[in-house]
């Protein structure tokens, strides 16, 4: 079972879901802008991912220069996306044991294979 962290308004986003499906893979769709994700959450899916807090964000969004993160430690930033769940990369998708960013869409057959 497979996890998407979506935004259904982000071309790569449905692109991934898309190739997802096309799969016949089993997916929940978690819309993280109306369900934000907690720090919790947001940590486990970094071991996933097995990236720095930084490489999960939208270091170019607004918002990132707003609250002055750039360099900012982990808490910081990990904090800052509870609050902001604009600044998650998108889509996140995992397996629950490991995790890709969509970017590029295909990076989710990994978990699929």
């Amino acid at each position: 079972m497979l996890t998407i962290y979506h935004n259904p308004r982000c071309s790569k986003s449905r692109q991934t879901l898309q190739l997802i499906e096309e799969n016949n893979a089993d997916v929940t769709v978690v819309e993280y802008l109306k369900t934000p994700l907690t720090r919790a959450q947001l940590t486990e899916l970094q071991a996933q991912l097995g990236v720095s807090v930084i490489d999960m964000m939208r270091t170019k969004e607004a918002e990132f220069k707003e609250q002055n993160l750039k360099g900012a430690d982990d808490a910081t930033l990990l904090e800052a996306m509870v609050n902001t769940p604009k600044l998650v990369e998108r889509p996140i998708v995992s397996n629950g044991e490991k995790a890709v960013i969509g970017r590029p869409p295909e990076n989710v057959l990994a978990l699929i294979k």
